[in-house]
């Protein structure tokens, strides 16, 4: 999965934003039936690296991706495992993509 999604603030000031409010953007799945666990995120310069569990019903997942901040964009990339068998990927985007514009407004 990937979303692409522009911005006009301060590359910095954006990579604090994602920092401060990544457990928030996975707390809850919101429309979706999955809990969200991070297990792991580290920064590599405006690029951060994470690690998380998805659990649906008696299912559980690892979804691991990056988010990459650059001047203009912030970019998600993420694999969502076997998750993307059961979870509509146009949705899962739409879901995080409207999180993350809250995030840069």
């Amino acid at each position: 999965m990937r979303i692409s999604l522009s911005h006009n603030r301060p590359k910095e000031e954006v990579v604090q934003s994602v920092d401060r409010h990544f457990d928030e953007l996975f707390k809850e799945a919101g429309a979706l039936p999955v809990k969200l666990t991070v297990e792991h995120r580290s920064w590599q310069g405006s690029t951060m690296i994470f690690a998380l569990t998805a659990k649906m019903g008696i299912i559980s997942t690892p979804i691991k991706g990056t988010v990459a901040v650059t001047d203009r964009e912030v970019i998600v990339e993420a694999d969502l495992g076997i998750l993307g068998r059961f979870v509509n990927e146009k949705t899962a985007q739409q879901l995080l993509g409207s999180r993350i514009k809250g995030l840069l407004n």
